[in-house]
């Protein structure tokens, strides 16, 4: 078991940490509420990388902090664990999980954050360059631009509103995207 979590951990480093890079991400432009840093975003579309080969009906779940009373908090640090999903190949293919911990950069307005990975050996910082208002959405990319990723809080997206979520993805200066396979709602 230990092998398969180090071979996805090296897998999803191979896919965020190499490619063909824009010159950078945009900076995020809307500040985030901790609430992005709990519940389940799936994947909507991303830019291909090494790491999500076949990788269908894929999300990301953020744990926060253990609950104080009747609110669900990030830590005082920031910190919070995460939970990501691949199935292999289809929808309902074997599951590749991994999990790790993140953290919200100080300072980011909650827009940044940063994974670690292998134990903390190491750390990749991401952005949510864009967000709808409400939330339901969010455009997630690595800052040196090489990835991109649409996430929702619902595993199919509007049609009208993935066209707009996407029309601001491809604005942004990500043309080269795969759409990874939800189940259906």
């Amino acid at each position: 078991m230990r092998s398969l979590q180090l071979t996805t951990v090296g897998a999803l480093l191979c896919g965020a940490l190499t490619g063909s890079a824009l010159a950078a991400a945009s900076p995020p432009a809307k500040p985030v509420s901790t609430a992005f840093y709990a519940g389940k975003w799936y994947e909507i579309a991303r830019t291909p990388n090494a790491g999500q080969r076949d990788c269908e009906a894929a999300s990301t779940e953020f744990k926060a902090a253990p609950p104080r009373g009747d609110v669900q908090l990030i830590s005082d640090t920031g910190a919070f664990s995460v939970v990501q999903v691949c199935r292999k190949g289809d929808p309902s293919g074997p599951a590749k999980v991994f999990n790790t911990k993140g953290k919200i950069v100080i300072g980011s307005r909650n827009a940044k954050f940063s994974m670690s990975f292998l134990g903390g050996l190491k750390t990749q910082e991401y952005w949510v360059i864009e967000r709808a208002d409400d939330q339901s959405w969010a455009i997630m990319a690595t800052p040196g631009g090489n990835y991109v990723w649409l996430l929702s809080r619902q595993a199919v997206m509007a049609p009208a509103e993935k066209a707009a979520a996407l029309a601001r993805v491809r604005a942004l200066g990500y043309a080269k995207l795969e759409f990874p396979k939800q189940p259906p709602a």
